[in-house]
């Protein structure tokens, strides 16, 4: 297992690639990736004794990141979606196909794209994915996106499970937290997100926000 060391450039190279990129990592980088196999074995998002292998850490906006590609390893990525947006005012969790267009300006070879998914403050609201889907709706409706908005509730409704609703949600918005409340401990976090039972060894420790 090893940590690449990247830049900003590399990730706006990485066009048709996904991945999950976790923002603020501070401490032993390899606690990370050790730690995060874990997690995420324990917890069933990864699956059939696959691994994350590589990954990559980056400097943005004064944070250390890390980028871990979904090449090579299985994953439930409709439990990963619920996980990311549980853990999102801890771990900053996003992907790599967001991340680019919406902090680096896009992927090398492409024109900047527009802003094609407004911000949705969903993240600490209530969970019920009537009041998700309203929120959403609404803010698509505020950004001159009537279609869209229809497309998506529509989608969500024929889905077939609350992470396949989520995921759909995602497509057309960038999900977002309402507030920037001071973010929990990392083990107070997994305390909260995790059962107990899977929380096993100490996890690295979260660098500060600046």
């Amino acid at each position: 297992m090893s940590i690449n060391r990247i830049t900003t450039e590399d990730l706006r190279r990485m066009d048709g690639k996904e991945g999950l990129i976790l923002q603020g990592c501070g401490g032993e980088l390899q606690e990370w990736l050790h730690g995060i196999n874990e997690m995420f074995t324990e917890a069933g998002l990864l699956k059939n004794g696959t691994k994350f292998e590589d990954i990559s850490a980056f400097e943005h906006d004064g944070l250390t990141c890390l980028l871990y590609p979904f090449e090579g390893v299985e994953l439930d990525v409709g439990k990963l979606a619920v996980w990311r947006l549980q853990t999102h005012e801890t771990f900053g969790g996003t992907w790599l196909s967001d991340y680019v267009p919406n902090r680096l300006g896009g992927f090398i070879g492409e024109p900047a794209p527009e802003a094609e998914k407004p911000d949705c403050a969903l993240i600490g609201q209530d969970g019920n994915i009537f009041n998700l889907v309203g929120i959403a709706k609404r803010t698509l409706r505020e950004h001159g996106m009537n279609g869209q908005a229809k497309e998506m509730a529509d989608r969500v409704f024929a889905s077939g499970s609350y992470s396949e609703a989520l995921c759909i949600i995602g497509e057309y918005v960038n999900i977002t937290s309402a507030t920037e409340e001071r973010k929990p401990s990392l083990r107070q976090q997994l305390k909260e997100t995790v059962p107990e039972k899977t929380i096993g060894k100490a996890k690295p420790e979260k660098q500060p926000e600046r």
